[in-house]
């Protein structure tokens, strides 16, 4: 019941309407109390694990108790990309990227071997998901975009914590590291037409990297069960920029259905096509 509770005041300051990013912040920095009080000893004597793999057994934060109710995994990535773990997986992760095609670590940009292509991927994977893609959805659409492009696509993955603190930045954790990304991609390649991808606190990193960005930057973006859905992403026309925001889903819908914010894999395909299409390459 104390997780539900959680879940509930967390998932309304992430989806009500708000007008800046500073609003954003004060809704998030008020709701820390609230959820520190709601959760008190709530991690019981099975203990948590939060994304260090750390098991704790009394005094976790709300936000480690609302952890366990999504997708976790002990790994962590660092800023070089490389990935590393301890403690033990909740194996939900591993379930989920058992359906999924693509891998969960891609770095075209940052390690580009001289090969231009005609779309730049640049995706931010979702609180506490594996490599630098994760697994929910990021691979499926890169997968879902070299096969309408003939592998025309140049997929790199934002390499930043994702952890739970970093939902408190804003996006500008992660946030930044895309902003080079989009830069060093467009300076590689100037033809390049870059397009964003983003999923749940993902989703936040790329707000923040177009509100970085100068029109022309970015071509399109594609957003999956968004916090910040009511806000413009960046420069970019409302016409270059498709949510995904599945019905119930707690973080982008003020639902309270979980699994729904897991379950934008079934949406890579339409994704995909949306971001070939709003670049204008052909498929």
């Amino acid at each position: 019941m104390k997780s539900f509770v959680v879940l509930s005041l967390l998932a309304t300051a992430l989806a009500a309407p708000a007008n800046t990013f500073q609003e954003r912040q004060l809704d998030l920095s008020s709701l820390t109390s609230a959820l520190k009080s709601t959760s008190s000893g709530a991690a019981g004597s099975s203990g948590s694990t939060g994304s260090t793999g750390t098991a704790t057994t009394s005094g976790s934060s709300g936000l480690s108790a609302l952890a366990s109710l999504f997708p976790s995994s002990s790994a962590t990535t660092s800023s070089s990309g490389s990935t590393s773990s301890s403690g033990s997986d909740d194996g939900l992760s591993g379930i989920i990227s058992s359906f999924t095609s693509g891998s969960s670590t891609e770095n075209g940009v940052t390690s580009h071997t001289g090969a231009c292509k005609e779309l730049t991927f640049i995706f931010a994977r979702g609180t506490t998901e594996i490599g630098n893609m994760g697994t929910v959805v990021g691979p499926e659409v890169a997968s879902k975009l070299q096969s309408l492009t003939g592998n025309q696509v140049t997929v790199q993955g934002v390499n930043y914590a994702a952890d739970w603190a970093g939902i408190m930045s804003m996006g500008s954790d992660g946030g930044t590291e895309m902003v080079t990304y989009v830069k060093e991609a467009l300076s590689q390649c100037p033809n390049t037409k870059v397009v964003l991808g983003g999923y749940s606190q993902g989703s936040m990193v790329v707000h923040y990297a177009a509100n970085q960005l100068s029109a022309g930057q970015v071509t399109a973006a594609v957003l999956f069960g968004d916090p910040f859905k009511m806000l413009s992403v960046g420069k970019l026309a409302s016409s270059k920029v498709k949510e995904f925001c599945a019905s119930g889903d707690p973080v982008c819908e003020n639902g309270m259905n979980v699994m729904a914010h897991l379950s934008y894999g079934s949406d890579a395909t339409a994704a995909a096509e949306f971001l070939v299409q709003a670049a204008g390459v052909s498929s």
